[in-house]
């Protein structure tokens, strides 16, 4: 089997930390050219990663004909133009998460991919738990879904850029995720794009946001708190919760239906834990808990999902880019509900 030759814009601290680890160990693929803004950490890459070829000229990447593949992962106001770009060259791409924090570039964006037959993932990319719960949901495992909470927080992009800047050997520091006018969103699409994303992989689309966004602890005008209020089409209300105020950080969830309800992760070192109620008309009566086997909904780390996907001519089915536009719109809903005061209707769909 022939390997994928893969392409890389934006050869940052994302693509060094998340993704070329894994995709120089991944027997489908082969990455080929690298390519970003700063000359020393394209040298580094290569060096570490046994990888031919570095360049500063990104085109060069979209018009290399060797190349199959590409991951965009330059920061997230440059997502959609090198993504179109590259689909329009005919590679398959694969996009750094958020989509992007723009409706027109977002809805350009789906147009794109729906007029090729290239395959696209949208990150975040989910795993088995995902899957299983959203198998169980359909299968009546805990009822009718009443309700959900999801939360993915973390102390700040500071943390994080403190890592990289090790990672490189550098000492300046570039927070532009601060800077209103280079991010234009902040913790919501930064964190909070995990805690929407999961909620919309496992429950289906939302129809309506009521948005709390502020700015409460860092040095920027972007939101660092936010939590969204959503509704899903059956009526069910739950809710989505970030931020960068977060140093003990926190990603976990739970859902909530009218014959139980999961836990993830679950109890005892449990990926996910099914609770269900021995009584229906006694109050205090104990609530069965039992782990959930993931095992057999296990869709593979995020590249061999993209490879599998490449090779069978498919779209993935939770990490598409209709449903990454419809949680771009809840995101951009939210924060214009929590400017407004009041709640807003969504227009787009995820595609499962």
């Amino acid at each position: 089997m022939s390997k994928i030759r893969v392409g890389i814009i934006g050869a940052g601290g994302i693509v060094r930390r998340l993704h070329l680890p894994d995709l120089t160990q991944n027997d489908n693929f082969e990455v080929v050219l690298i390519s970003g803004r700063k000359e020393h950490r394209l040298k580094q890459q290569c060096d570490e990663f046994n990888i031919p070829n570095w360049t500063t000229d990104y085109e060069a990447v979209i018009s290399d004909q060797q190349i199959d593949a590409i991951v965009v992962g330059t920061p997230h106001p440059h997502h959609v133009s090198w993504g179109i770009k590259s689909i329009s060259a005919g590679k398959h791409l694969l996009m750094q998460k958020p989509l992007c924090g723009d409706m027109n570039e977002a809805n350009s964006f789906v147009e794109a991919v729906e007029n090729s037959d290239r395959t696209v993932m949208c990150l975040p990319h989910f795993g088995s738990q995902a899957y299983k719960i959203r198998q169980m949901i359909a299968e009546g495992a805990i009822g009718r879904v009443s309700g959900a909470r999801y939360r993915t927080s973390h102390g700040g992009p500071e943390i994080y850029y403190a890592e990289i800047r090790d990672l490189f050997g550098e000492t300046d520091d570039d927070l532009w995720f601060f800077d209103a006018k280079r991010a234009s969103v902040g913790a919501l699409f930064d964190m909070g794009v995990y805690a929407v994303s999961s909620l919309v992989a496992m429950l289906g689309s939302f129809v309506k946001v009521t948005g709390f966004v502020s700015t409460f602890d860092k040095p920027t005008d972007l939101e660092d708190v936010a939590t969204l209020v959503l509704q899903t089409e059956s009526g069910s209300i739950v809710t989505a919760e970030t931020s960068w105020c977060d140093p003990a950080r926190t990603g976990e969830g739970s859902i909530h239906g009218t014959a139980g309800k999961f836990t993830l992760p679950g109890q005892g070192g449990a990926a996910v834990s099914l609770h269900t109620p021995t009584s229906y008309t006694r109050e205090h009566a104990p609530v069965e808990v039992q782990s959930v086997d993931c095992s057999d909904s296990d869709p593979g780390n995020m590249h061999q999902h993209f490879a599998d996907h490449i090779r069978s001519g498919k779209q993935p089915p939770l990490s598409n880019a209709q449903s990454a536009r419809h949680v771009t719109e809840i995101m951009l809903s939210g924060l214009e509900s929590s400017r407004l005061g009041q709640s807003i209707n969504l227009q787009t769909r995820a595609a499962y």
